[in-house]
């Protein structure tokens, strides 16, 4: 099976004029609600295993063990990940995988073990085959990760369509899982069915567990033994029922945690990778790309202009914020500026100088985004309609930045009418082809924004994800902060929801402050609104003064965002982290999921109930500055903190060097101190600009001397003092200047 073998049934035959790499898709929009409800009826099928282990060839890094009725493959890569596959299935071609399989690690050999089984022994894990298919994944000491039970296949009785398959997972009693992409019932999975089907929560999506903007077969499961990440390598649309274990169940013995997996179709093959988080995602990274450095402005503040006003009207938007203190750094342009409402047209009415508006607002500091829906439609409104064929690697977006655009936003929540088995990764495709037609298109050195609404294992690889404004009321602003820590979890660190402004559902000035705070503190900061310019304002004096409060002190963080974009680009490590990131045998850290890291150096605490004006927040080991008061606290431990409507709690990790944005607009170093007989330091990475992603990293160490912090900027040459400004925070409570 290669690559346009899994979406063949993607695509209608025929062509749509002259554009090359369409097919037209006659009565698409009639069958999406089939498409999206489930499989049809079946006929007889014949239940298969894989039997006893007959046959063993050893190869480089594992090799392939053949069973009565299936062949499994194990390969343990140079990076330390382990793949398998059943029936055959090897790891390309893949959608997720950013290149070629990595080598195999040659010290890696299949060896007999006990009771007719086989197993691999690497430097970081034990990968042990019963003689009946069993998969069992330990720790270098022993000490059981996971065990896959072997698979189960329904094959149609008549030789035709695709098998369905099940496979049954345990893991030890004390793990949490987390991941699948983001989910709104996260970021700790709850017991129960969740579908793997990508589409908008609401809609009808059939099967147990609803729908998700984007959803991944990408588990992150946390226990006291340590840390793995699994990841079945198939979109076929698919549920995982997950049940949590439990410690000393029945007669004194443990109740493992399970997870069983039941797909449609398609292979039988995933990976495996062990280790601490951070070593986790880094290899995460390696197998599925590198997550896209988006340009620095994208840390901004973006506003969505929706509606079908024109050019003058999109100004007023960008005046109405400048003047009342709230800077705007991209204005996302919604489908009202499309003519008919077709892709990758202008409506030259309302828009006859959309370039030279690109030029204006750009002097002035403002991107324009373009939206972009799935569909290429012959005829005004949701008529007949053509869909790229976008497993084909030469289709590409042309033209977007001629118009002016510097990004594109996707509208696409993979409800397009496309085959079962291409459902999940039809917006990967698409993200793909847009990235890969901006960076084409846009001027030299310059980098592109792609924001997709839906995505799949490797999406990070082009952008980043737009959750939209999500459920209403209090519930909806807790998902939020579970879809972007989930998204994180899955490899993908640039996300973030829209925060509405004015009437609507979500319309009580409260719950909007709330929300634009959690925003602030979050990769993608996007703001929509309900009136004609759109802003805080609409709520009134007030929270317009809350409003620049928040997007002031974001703009303050904007270096250490862009700091934290490139270290996740070069590490894998997501921008916004749980608070068991550091230390995931913590056990109550596991269960905390009101609260995140952003980096290494910051806590967030943000509100999220209603007329709390004060909190408890779990801090983990270490000493912990409230940013606000500058009181210092030990954990691990819960503190009450103080939160006023103006403000959340956020809490600095003593030691941390956190790069900020200056009064004169430069980087200066805001240094907390500190605790006695403890040094810190940290990273930053200058990026200015929107070209390159090679900037150098500069190293700052912090220790005490007597009553004095000294900080040093570490190079290659030793250790010299910094050239930045720095300001040391956390001396007795009150700051102060080095």
């Amino acid at each position: 099976m290669n690559g346009r073998d899994l979406v063949r049934s993607w695509w209608s035959a025929g062509g749509v004029g002259a554009a090359r790499g369409l097919r037209t898709v006659r009565a698409a929009w009639r069958r999406r609600g089939a498409d999206a409800s489930g499989p049809g009826p079946r006929g007889p099928v014949r239940a298969r295993v894989p039997g006893t282990v007959r046959e063993v060839e050893p190869g480089p890094g594992g090799g392939v063990l053949r069973f009565g009725r299936s062949e499994l493959r194990i390969l343990v890569a140079v990076n330390g990940a382990v793949f398998w596959g059943w029936d055959g299935a090897g790891p390309e071609p893949s959608y997720a995988l950013a290149g070629a399989c990595p080598e195999p690690d040659p010290r890696a050999v299949l060896e007999p073990d006990t009771d007719g089984g086989w197993r691999v022994v690497a430097e970081r894990v034990t990968v042990v085959v019963s003689r009946h298919g069993a998969l069992e994944v330990l720790t270098p000491g022993g000490v059981m990760l996971r065990r896959d039970l072997p698979p189960r296949w329904w094959e149609p009785a008549d030789g035709g369509g695709p098998a369905r398959w099940m496979q049954r997972a345990e893991v030890p009693a004390d793990a949490r899982f987390f991941g699948l992409g983001g989910r709104v019932e996260g970021p700790r999975l709850r017991d129960g069915a969740h579908r793997l089907w990508n589409g908008v929560p609401g809609r009808a999506a059939g099967g147990a567990g609803g729908a998700a903007p984007v959803t991944m077969p990408v588990q992150l499961v946390v226990a006291d033994a340590g840390t793995h990440l699994v990841f079945v390598d198939n979109p076929w649309d698919g549920t995982v029922t997950l049940r949590e274990g439990a410690e000393g169940a029945g007669s004194g013995h443990d109740r493992l945690g399970t997870s069983e997996l039941r797909v449609e179709g398609g292979p039988v093959r995933g990976w495996v990778i062990v280790g601490t988080p951070a070593r986790v995602l880094l290899t995460w990274a390696s197998l599925t790309g590198a997550p896209a450095l988006p340009p620095a402005w994208a840390f901004g503040h973006h506003h969505v202009r929706e509606g079908a006003g024109g050019e003058d009207e999109v100004r007023r938007v960008v005046a109405g914020h400048q003047e009342r203190g709230l800077r705007l750094d991209a204005v996302h342009l919604g489908d009202g500026h499309l003519d008919g409402r077709m892709a990758f047209t202008v409506d030259q009415d309302r828009f006859p100088k959309l370039p030279v508006l690109a030029d204006e607002l750009r002097r002035e500091g403002v991107r324009l985004v373009s939206v972009v829906p799935p569909a290429v439609h012959v005829e005004t409104g949701l008529g007949e309609g053509a869909f790229p064929d976008l497993t084909d690697a030469r289709v590409r977006y042309a033209g977007q930045a001629a118009l002016g655009f510097a990004g594109v936003w996707h509208a696409l929540d993979s409800s397009a009418p496309v085959g079962r088995e291409a459902h999940n990764v039809s917006a990967l495709c698409l993200a793909r082809a847009a990235y890969d037609g901006l960076r084409d298109d846009v001027p030299s050195g310059e980098r592109p924004l792609v924001l997709s609404r839906s995505g799949w294992a490797g999406s990070q690889r082009y952008g980043g994800v737009w959750s939209g404004e999500g459920a209403a009321g209090w519930p909806g602003l807790r998902a939020s902060l579970a879809l972007v820590l989930g998204l994180g979890l899955c490899g993908v660190p640039f996300s973030g929801p829209d925060v509405v402004a004015g009437g609507g559902r979500d319309g009580a000035p409260e719950l909007y402050v709330r929300r634009l705070q959690l925003a602030a503190y979050l990769p993608l900061l996007r703001t929509t609104a309900q009136g004609a310019e759109g802003g805080p304002w609409e709520h009134g004096a007030e929270v317009l003064g809350h409003a620049r409060v928040a997007l002031g002190e974001r703009r303050r963080l904007l270096p250490y965002f862009v700091t934290l974009a490139h270290l996740a680009r070069r590490t894998g490590a997501p921008m916004v982290r749980p608070l068991w990131w550091a230390a995931p045998e913590e056990r109550a850290l596991r269960d905390c999921e009101d609260a995140f890291l952003l980096g290494d150096a910051l806590l967030v605490a943000p509100v999220l109930e209603a007329g709390a004006v004060r909190r408890e927040v779990r801090l983990p080991r270490g000493r912990w500055y409230d940013t606000a008061t500058g009181r210092a606290y030990e954990g691990p431990a819960k503190v009450p903190a103080d939160a006023p409507l103006e403000r959340i709690p956020v809490f600095a990790r003593a030691g941390a060097v956190v790069p900020v944005c200056g009064e004169d607009g430069g980087i200066e170093l805001e240094v907390w101190a500190p605790a006695p007989g403890r040094s810190g330091g940290g990273l930053v990475v200058p990026d200015n600009g929107d070209g390159g992603d090679g900037p150098e990293v500069e190293r700052y160490s912090v220790t005490c001397a007597g009553p004095r912090i000294v900080v040093r900027r570490e190079t290659e040459d030793g250790v010299r003092e910094p050239s930045r400004p720095v300001r040391v925070r956390g001396l007795g409570g009150t700051g102060g200047q080095m």
